[in-house]
Parts: C-alpha cells; structure tokens; sequence
C-alpha cells in the first residue's frame, strides 16, 4: 500500500483509505473520493506540486501534502 503522492504519473490506484484532519477527509468524502473509487495522476506541476488528479470523470488539483493522507492500492 502507498499513498496518492507515490504513485506515478499516468498510473491508476483505488483509494484505501482517506486520512487526515476531519474537515479535510469529510470534504474529499463529499465530493466523490471515497474508498473503493479508482483515480489516476494525471500530471505534476514542474516543482512537483501540485498534482493533478481524475476522480470519476472531473480533473481535481491537490497538494503533495494533502494526497500524502489518502492511501491507495
């Protein structure tokens, strides 16, 4: 297992687990990124942050730091 800023680009995860302060795991939570749903990296900014993520079809920007929390297999 290892978290969403391991993976590398173009590859494609399922997401274990989302982890981190309440706030932040209930608004990735509301917004579709929950356990079970696949995500793929899509492309790094040139000083490696941040990340471009696809989650069920939508194209979302996170934090190295923030996709540090969320585990994927």
């Amino acid at each position: 297992m290892s978290s969403l800023a391991e993976l590398a680009l173009g590859q494609t995860a399922t997401v274990r687990e989302v982890s981190g302060p309440r706030a932040f795991r209930r608004r990735l939570l509301e917004m579709g990124l929950v356990p079970g749903v696949a995500v793929k990296l899509v492309t790094i900014a040139p000083l490696g942050d941040p990340l471009r993520i696809e989650v069920r079809g939508g194209q979302w920007s996170i934090r190295r730091a923030e996709a540090t929390q969320i585990e994927v297999t």
